[in-house]
């Protein structure tokens, strides 16, 4: 696996080694002792796939507060996705800023999602498929959103959002004095 840092500190692209031949490819996506080289000792705890059939459609931003707060790597295993991390740590040199990657099944690249980070992606065409792996699982007492187009954060999506849930538009805008969550 090839880990490059992203410009958000502690955030990754992971880049699995794939073996072809004739019958096509095999590829480890998960390895303790890979991923202990950037410091990520912690096991998975769940798994997630999501099916998002609309070109255009905005999924996040989300993340869990502590003592739930998770890390996160996301795999697009069937279409093209815009996926987006922001850092919402207290105290980061990157607080507040955000980073867009393309994921792709074609591309087969990963995003390693350090805590304190809030994420989301937008379909770039239809039918997209993702994997989620979590080191918490889902604590709805814990879970926090920040708004796919909050000003605070200028998150600039490829392309108009042609559809995103009642809840994720639901959640408020960061206040001015926003300070940032303790992971």
């Amino acid at each position: 696996m090839k880990f490059t840092e992203l410009t958000l500190k502690d955030a990754y692209t992971i880049e699995p080694k794939s073996i072809k031949d004739e019958r096509g490819a095999f590829a480890r996506i998960f390895c303790k002792n890979e991923f202990s080289k950037i410091g990520s000792s912690n096991d998975i705890f769940q798994i997630n796939h999501s099916l998002t059939r609309k070109k255009g459609t905005v999924r996040g931003m989300h993340f869990q507060y502590s003592p739930k707060a998770e890390i996160k790597m996301v795999k697009c295993i069937r279409g093209l996705v815009w996926d987006v991390i922001v850092d919402l740590r207290k105290g980061s040199k990157t607080f507040l800023k955000w980073q867009g990657v393309t994921l792709s099944a074609e591309n087969g690249l990963m995003v390693y999602i350090p805590k304190g980070f809030a994420h989301g992606f937008q379909t770039v065409e239809p039918n997209c498929e993702l994997l989620y792996f979590h080191t918490e699982c889902y604590s709805p007492e814990f879970e926090g959103a920040v708004r796919h187009d909050d000003p605070m954060v200028g998150i600039q999506w490829q392309l108009d959002v042609t559809e995103i849930s009642e809840r994720d538009m639901s959640f408020p805008l960061l206040p001015n004095d926003y300070e940032g969550i303790e992971i």
